[in-house]
């Protein structure tokens, strides 16, 4: 039983990470009636951002909670900035064209924010520094961190 609820624990923080991506898929196709294939370029992006503010103020002695929002709110700005730019230039100028090329413009759009991310940020795995506590939560049994609490109260 002990097994079981963690792996209840462990597919409700999973589900919740997809619920988010898929989340924001349907906005944006809810908004500009387009499949944006540069979406998860775009949280690339965010992902990256917030690693480089954390990875550049990681000495400065803030506390781990203080740098996560510094970095979020870095990267808030920079993947508004990139929605509205790639809207703005590359979508926009397309709404009233036939389905298929704001459909290649899309896919387009994904691979040149990957080729840019290896250009700036090189194509190397980069692992991101724990800001949380890391020990978990005995819950009599099965356990869950401060991150899996954090994600699943966001996703709420």
């Amino acid at each position: 039983m002990e097994t079981f609820l963690q792996q209840i624990i462990n597919g409700l923080v999973l589900g919740s990470m997809y619920a988010l991506v898929a989340l924001g898929y349907t906005m944006v196709y809810g908004i500009i009636n387009l499949i944006n294939f540069a979406h998860g370029e775009i949280l690339m992006a965010g992902a990256l951002t917030s690693w480089t503010v954390v990875t550049l103020l990681a000495d400065a002695g803030l506390p781990g909670w203080a740098l996560m929002v510094i970095a979020l709110m870095c990267a808030v700005a920079v993947c508004t900035f990139l929605n509205f730019a790639i809207e703005k230039i590359a979508y926009r100028p397309l709404r009233n064209a036939p389905r298929l090329a704001p459909l290649i413009t899309a896919m387009g759009m994904s691979l040149l924010l990957q080729t840019l991310a290896m250009i700036v940020w090189k194509p190397n795995p980069k692992p991101f520094p724990l800001l949380l506590p890391t020990e978990p939560f005995n819950l009599g049994g099965p356990v869950i961190t401060v991150t899996q609490v954090l994600i699943l109260v966001l996703t709420v």
